[in-house]
């Protein structure tokens, strides 16, 4: 049947047009449900549940199925939901279009109204098509809504409907489902208090206004990880002024979370402040005690000179929320038999929050998961509810969950539907496969990893041609052969991004058919590749290069100290040794002519744990040693992405995916200079290739390690290098690598970048054919833009794995002493540096409960003067390292000062200092 609507619409240009609408109805969609005799059993799409809902409910007795509301389902669905996925929530909502049920808006009714009223007509229909069942089978629908009105509505025309409350607490057998339900209104979970705290968000409308006017200013909120009273909101838009303000104080803030997009208010210039020095983490507990929190955002205020002033506002209303389900740990409330209690999550950027349980036993000491439902104004913290149990804290599969859930890493197993996208087993190359492709498998091609690698992604060749020139071909993984565009396998991948290496566990991006096996470039199995091939002089200069996709079989898989003794024996001649001598002899021409071009060599301190092969405790940290085959690999893994990076440009100029660093601005510097300064060095920054000959001059003979403890401190004054269009950008110069242009080929099996650039050079090079996503620049920088965040992530969620294994080690361990240099100093302590186990903590100088030391900062030099000690960047010290268990929620590796002895700060070396594991201790009495 076809229904259709006509109405008239004035055009922009003052015409007139004629909207005709269509519905087409159709009176042959079954209800769903199995067995209804009155559809004949016949459904088309997808079908109810074949057993109805049969719960203890002392509301609904009978075997039910449950017709919740839009905004019941919305409410509820989303708080758990992270933003980007409304999509595929909405296209789950609809119900089959039949012509009993379909519900035309009336005159004068809105949206909403209509939609409603649509519902409960379903609901009504439901109920009396399905009386037709046979009695044993009688089924109802009940209607679930929160609204009074279409609750009323509805049980004045015959529909069983509650309230998503009154339902769930109906539910006897499962009491704790209560805890899940999502705060109605901010209204009707707001604090007893009426005071006010926040002032109120202004409505969307005025904020575009505002933005449109320039009275306000949008921008992502980014809290601090070490000052609860500060943010900044980095503004959007071209405008170089002003692009990043700082926020301090709890007013200021307004109730915005990390990550929300936030509209701000610029202050007077005479109110502007400068970033705070001091580190403050929130301790309050189940109080609001306000005039503490005016006490500690006094001790915000610095004294400063007017060109440390940045640009200050505060948050006048909420653009977009960008909340998701946190991970953390509830903190129990003081009051017995209290159902409110405060939950901290495990992310010190997000508030503590506000939730109810009557699990509040159970879950003490567990790790959980808690959405946000709202933030009142007249409530220190926002409100939300408990969504999920992960486990125990500290142990080690519930902490990989949390930081992988944290950092938003996909880590669930792979899908049927993307599985069946694997080549059948057992594989090997065919006639097919070697179509535009090279027989390489006679080269004497070998690859160099670290120990234990199974995802070998690249291997390379060196040798003598007849000419007197050299061959070095550096062959990575053909794994686009395998992910073709567009299928589950090829979107499952997308969305990953990039493989998560984790100190215990690798998350793949591709399976692991895939990653361990058939795309690994193993030694003695034929395996395909994408070969970048260049004939070169003995002085590394390249006279050709050419791309081919190709057959290898790799002669030998080394780890770097494999390779490294076979250069440096005298006694090894073999091709393989040959071939290796013959790369590293070239790879230290290539990285000498690139640091002289201005290339960066940074340093950061990177550690590597020894397991028990039993427990898999971590038994010993050290940092990881570097060794020339390191570097040998790194050089012409370089090589082929500049090389790869020109080739594609060349061919598709508005749609190579390529990869910059962007030069950092000369505030980043600030803090680097002025550490060489206090040890009377200079360090020039006005161009890489001065930063670069800068650090290389900055040597003491006295003091070999200050060269190190500079490269570290350059490390954190770059911005993130990050991948884009060419079509969509200017700039692609890496400022790290002093290259005008870059990409990433060289890691298909654990980076989509790589496989989305072996998909454009096989179509420059006529390899492979094109698709319409690859030419498209807008979806390529859609794409860039996942995958600049799955990285980012990854690399978070790799330290956090780090930062918990050193946790385990120094439970283990006890407590040690060791040298320590200093990279930072603060208001109210130092971060120091462990060259030991490259380990970095915070040495506070100010406790609760114990007398303030008299404490002196200058931000100019940098220095802390401690009664009569003056610290300044890179000094030497001695610190005591211990596992501080004393919060749960937050345990960390705790450092206290030794040396220099500062009477009533230093601690003596051998003193326990028990109190900080004072939970372990409680929990081994109560074993006993």
């Amino acid at each position: 049947m076809l229904k259709s609507k006509t109405f008239l619409k004035k055009t922009r240009a003052g015409g007139v047009m004629k909207i005709v609408r269509e519905h087409y109805l159709r009176d042959d969609i079954g209800c769903g449900a199995p067995g209804c005799a009155a559809c004949g059993g016949a459904h088309e799409g997808p079908v109810l549940e074949p057993q109805p809902l049969d719960p203890a409910s002392s509301l609904c007795p009978r075997p039910h199925y449950l017709l919740p509301d839009t905004n019941v389902l919305l409410h509820q669905i989303l708080s758990v939901w992270r933003p980007g996925t409304w999509a595929s929530v909405a296209s789950s909502l609809r119900l089959p279009g039949s012509l009993e049920t379909y519900v035309e808006q009336e005159q004068g009714e809105n949206a909403n109204d209509r939609n409603d009223r649509a519902i409960r007509v379903a609901a009504k229909w439901y109920n009396e098509h399905l009386k037709k069942m046979s009695a044993e089978n009688h089924l109802q629908v009940i209607f679930i809504t929160n609204d009074k009105k279409n609750k009323e509505k509805a049980i004045e025309e015959g529909i069983p409907a509650f309230t998503c409350e009154e339902y769930v607490k109906s539910l006897t057998a499962n009491p704790e489902l209560i805890d899940r339900l999502a705060c109605l209104s901010e209204e009707g979970a707001e604090i007893e208090s009426g005071r006010i705290i926040f002032s109120e968000h202004l409505p969307l409308s005025k904020l575009q206004q505002g933005i449109k006017s320039g009275t306000y200013l949008q921008g992502t909120f980014r809290a601090s990880r070490e000052n609860y009273l500060e943010a900044t909101v980095w503004v959007h838009g071209d405008d170089e002024e002003n692009k990043e303000i700082i926020l301090q104080g709890l007013k200021h803030l307004n109730r915005a979370v990390h990550e929300d997009i936030v509209a701000v208010e610029l202050l007077p210039k005479n109110q502007w402040v400068a970033p705070s020095s001091v580190v403050l983490h929130d301790e309050g507990q189940n109080e609001d005690d306000l005039e503490k929190e005016e006490e500690r955002e006094h001790i915000l205020k610095t004294a400063v000179n007017d060109k440390m002033l940045k640009p200050t506002g505060r948050v006048v209303g909420i653009i977009k929320r960008n909340w998701r389900p946190y991970c953390g740990m509830l903190s129990k409330s003081d009051i017995k038999e209290s159902r409110r209690h405060l939950f901290t999550p495990a992310d010190k950027r997000i508030p503590r929050v506000r939730i109810e349980t009557r699990q509040a036993s159970t879950l003490e000491g567990r790790r959980i998961i808690v959405a946000i439902d709202g933030w009142p104004r007249n409530s220190r913290y926002p409100n939300g509810h408990f969504v999920k149990n992960l486990g125990e804290v500290g142990d080690k599969e519930t902490e990989t969950e949390v930081l992988l859930l944290e950092h938003d890493v996909p880590h669930q197993p792979f899908s049927q539907a993307v599985l069946s996208f694997l080549p059948k087993m057992p594989w090997s190359i065919t006639e097919k496969d070697m179509k535009n492709r090279e027989d390489l498998r006679h080269l004497c091609v070998c690859s160099v990893d670290p120990p234990g690698c199974t995802d070998i992604d690249d291997a390379l060749h060196c040798r003598e041609l007849d000419n007197g020139n050299l061959e070095v071909g550096v062959h990575i993984a053909d794994v686009s052969h395998f992910i073709r565009p567009g299928n589950a396998l090829d979107q499952e991948s997308a969305r990953r991004g990039t493989t998560v290496y984790l100190c215990e566990k690798r998350i793949d991006m591709v399976p692991e058919l895939l990653s361990s096996n058939l795309c690994s470039l193993r030694c003695n199995v034929d395996r395909l590749a994408f070969s970048c091939i260049w004939e070169m002089n003995h002085n590394a200069e390249i006279l050709k290069v050419r791309f081919t996709k190709s057959a290898i079989n790799s002669k030998a898989s080394l780890t770097y100290a494999e390779a490294q003794m076979r250069i440096d024996s005298t006694a090894m001649n073999d091709d393989i040794t040959t071939s290796l001598r013959g790369l590293n002899k070239l790879a230290k021409i290539l990285k000498r002519r690139r640091i002289e071009k201005g290339a960066l060599t940074l340093s950061s301190p990177e550690v590597r744990f020894h397991m028990d092969s039993e427990t898999h405790d971590p038994i010993d940290l050290q940092t990881k040693e570097l060794r020339e085959t390191n570097s040998m690999v790194e050089e012409f893994m370089l090589l082929a992405n500049i090389s790869v990076a020109k080739k594609i440009h060349e061919e598709f100029s508005e749609h190579a995916l390529l990869r910059k660093h962007p030069a950092p601005p000369p505030s980043n510097y600030e803090i680097l200079v002025k550490a060489a300064k206090s040890k009377n060095l200079e360090i020039k920054t006005d161009t890489a290739k001065s930063l670069a000959d800068s650090l290389d001059r900055a040597d003491s003979p006295t003091f070999p390690y200050l060269n190190t403890l500079l490269r570290i401190l350059a490390t954190r004054c770059m911005m993130q290098a990050v991948y884009f269009c060419s079509g969509m950008d200017n700039d692609f110069h890496h400022y790290g690598l002093a290259s005008p242009i870059y990409t990433h080929f060289t890691s298909p099996i654990r980076r989509y970048a790589d496989i989305i650039v072996h998909r454009l050079l096989a179509v420059a090079i006529g390899a492979d054919c094109t698709y319409p996503e690859l030419t498209d620049k807008h979806k390529l920088a859609d794409l860039c833009k996942n995958l600049n965040f799955r990285h980012k992530m990854a690399q978070y969620a790799q330290r956090a794995s780090v930062a918990f294994h050193t946790q385990l080690f120094f439970k283990s361990k006890g407590i040690v002493s060791e040298e320590a240099y200093i990279l930072f100093v603060r208001k109210n302590a130092i971060v120091v540096l462990i060259p030991k186990y490259g380990l970095e903590g915070t040495v506070f100088f100010e406790e609760k409960d114990k007398p303030k030391p008299k404490l002196i900062y200058d931000d100019e030099i940098p220095s802390l003067k401690i009664e009569d000690t003056v610290f300044h960047i890179f000094d030497k010290v001695k610190v005591k390292i211990m596992l501080d268990s004393s919060n749960l929620q937050h345990q960390k590796i705790r450092m206290s000062l030794v040396e220099p002895q500062i009477p009533g700060i230093s601690i003596p070396v051998d003193t326990p200092n028990m109190d900080y594991n004072e939970p372990e201790r409680k929990k081994k009495r109560h074993e006993k």
